[in-house]
């Protein structure tokens, strides 16, 4: 192709309202262009991209053996209703009504209608497993959109459901869409993670989120460098970090700590190891009546090290606040504390809670907490003799860099990432709500077990420069760059020579199935390569009179500092070499 056919539209600065480098670089590429909060017209430019991570997407869900489909972006409510997300999904949810005041949404996602599908098509264990996915423009109205593609309301995202008869098929159907999904992540020439994730109120043991790696990614990714484990922080296990409790070696004493009611400010005041003070943090649990009254409230008391953060995820796993909980009010806090939060401790309370341990607070001795009085704390407590052992000891806590692995296999460390697909074990969830069932070899009907997994296609491009970019712009990995190779003549408009050997070349890179572009707009140099360097094409052919008068042209990788002068008659060869390897 040449650029003359195409449509190139760069800037040199990028839209005051671009946060993130992504933003800022497929601005300034003439890949988006904004519409309207979070929704984008796709460039030329950018499409070619997207075109790209499709073609890889549908190649290895094919060969998974997944069929493709196209469910509408426009669904009945009446569906969504069946599965209660129409009231439940709240505000994300785009609801729109018809001429006829009948209800719809604009699809975040195709579980009900997939399921709809399968009910109606899939009657007999004999068709089953199966693996439905489509390629679709999604919309989730988010209250504040931002990070251009990253964070957007309009999206693009391939994702597939499977459906099994029971619950060694859906695993077997899980794994194959894993492998698939690494296949796919590999290809893309990506750094990525395959990371344990939370299952939420699902349940289940199967979830995975693959997470490209990116300094400025939202979500925080626990490994272990010298294991194979790997999980988000959500899921990340904390391990105890004292194997077993010491015995008590002090007496409790009352320590005046005027003004420090952080755990960090105390031990600074005491000369203590931060390490050796615990932080109280209140949670509450309401149950309700038939009318959606509070007919009684819980309170709890989380003991987690000072050093070390709550995490809500692992905290609402406990049993009793897996209903759901909120934090303490500060009436509820002082009635039964006797005393405003920064002085808390689960020493002489007022009135009982239950008292939840994090692992390694259940093995500290000798700890600082709060006294439940303003301007104190306590000194030298131990389980046992100050006060009753914990009423639970649970892992509640997010882990830290250097933490032992769950593995047992090294320590941890922690990167950021940026989330780009899932992949779920359902169960009966979506089945069970709509009678999704399928006749077993004795004709009784049973309950379809499902699956789905997601990639979110225009996410990858604002991870992958996320991942890849330069002072200069951006670096596509080869696979899915807008194009593989640009040559830069200069002087095409003004030399024979010049024009003949660059189409010539042209003409050799297409026949082989490069997909090359031929800058012809007769571009300064300076302008032309910024161009392409902004653009981030991985391989740059310049051809000018003086090199081939030489017999030479150069080539220049785009992570490449300098240019390698090449025979022209060689270029061809080492061009598709550069590719294929």
């Amino acid at each position: 192709m040449k650029a003359s056919q195409f449509f190139i539209s760069t800037l040199k600065e990028a839209p005051a309202d671009a946060e993130v480098v992504s933003h800022q670089l497929m601005m300034r590429a003439g890949m988006i262009k904004r519409l309207g909060a979070g929704i984008y017209n796709y460039m030329p430019m950018g499409l070619r991209v997207i075109r790209k991570v499709e073609g890889i997407i549908r190649e290895e869900m094919n060969r998974a053996g997944a069929v493709e489909l196209l469910m509408p972006v426009v669904q009945p409510a009446e569906l969504w209703q069946e599965t209660g997300r129409f009231d439940k999904m709240g505000p994300e949810l785009m609801r729109v009504k018809d001429r006829h005041d009948r209800d719809f949404i604009i699809q975040p996602t195709s579980e009900e209608v997939v399921t709809d599908i399968a009910r109606q098509e899939l009657r007999s264990y004999k068709q089953l497993p199966r693996n439905f996915y489509h390629i679709q423009t999604k919309f989730r109205d988010e209250r504040r959109p931002r990070f251009g593609v990253m964070r957007g309301r309009e999206f693009t995202m391939k994702d597939a459901y499977s459906f099994d008869r029971d619950e060694a098929g859906a695993t077997r159907s899980y794994e194959a869409m894993f492998a698939a999904y690494k296949r796919i992540f590999d290809r893309f020439g990506l750094e990525y993670r395959a990371v344990a994730a939370d299952t939420g109120a699902i349940g289940g043991d199967l979830s995975h989120e693959f997470q490209v790696i990116a300094e400025t990614g939202e979500d925080a990714i626990v490994y272990c460098p010298t294991s194979d484990y790997a999980a988000n922080i959500e899921l990340a296990e904390g391990v105890a970090l004292l194997s077993v409790r010491a015995a008590a070696g002090a007496v409790m004493a009352k320590t005046s700590t005027p003004g420090k009611s952080t755990c960090a400010d105390v031990a600074a005041l005491l000369g203590l190891p931060l390490a050796q003070t615990v932080k109280s943090l209140v949670l509450a649990t309401d149950e309700l009546d038939e009318h959606g009254d509070v007919k009684k409230t819980t309170v709890w008391l989380l003991l987690l090290r000072g050093d070390h953060d709550m995490n809500e995820v692992k905290a609402g796993k406990v049993e009793g606040l897996k209903g759901g909980f909120r934090f303490a009010t500060l009436a509820e806090i002082e009635e039964h504390f006797g005393c405003k939060p920064g002085y808390l401790g689960p020493v002489g309370l007022r009135k009982p809670v239950k008292v939840i341990a994090d692992r390694t607070v259940a093995n500290m001795a000798d700890f600082v907490c709060g006294a439940n009085e303003p301007d104190f704390h306590l000194t030298g407590v131990n389980w046992g003799r100050d006060l009753p052992e914990p009423d639970a000891v649970v892992d509640i806590r997010n882990v830290v860099e250097g933490d032992p692995s769950p593995d047992g296999k090294g320590v941890l460390a922690i990167q950021r990432g940026i989330e780009v697909g899932h992949v779920f074990f359902l169960g009966t969830k979506y089945s069970k709500a709509m009678n999704a069932n399928y006749l077993d070899e004795t004709g009784k009907p049973q309950l379809m077990q499902m699956g789905c997994y997601g990639i979110g296609v225009t996410r990858i491009l604002g991870a992958a420069i996320e991942q890849n970019h330069d002072a200069r712009g951006i670096i596509w990995p080869i696979s899915i760059a807008p194009f593989q190779v640009v040559l830069c003549p200069i002087g095409y408009d003004r030399s024979a020579d010049v024009k003949v050997a660059a189409d010539a070349l042209h003409d050799e890179l297409a026949a082989a199935g490069i997909d090359v572009l031929l800058d012809d707009r007769g571009e300064r140099p300076g302008a032309m390569f910024a161009d392409w360097e902004l653009i981030g094409v991985p391989l740059r052919v310049v051809l000018s009179d003086r090199g081939l008068k030489e017999g030479l042209l150069e080539m220049q990788g785009r992570r490449e500092a300098e240019a390698q002068k090449i025979a022209v008659a060689e270029v061809g060869a080492v061009v598709k070499a550069r590719l294929s390897a």
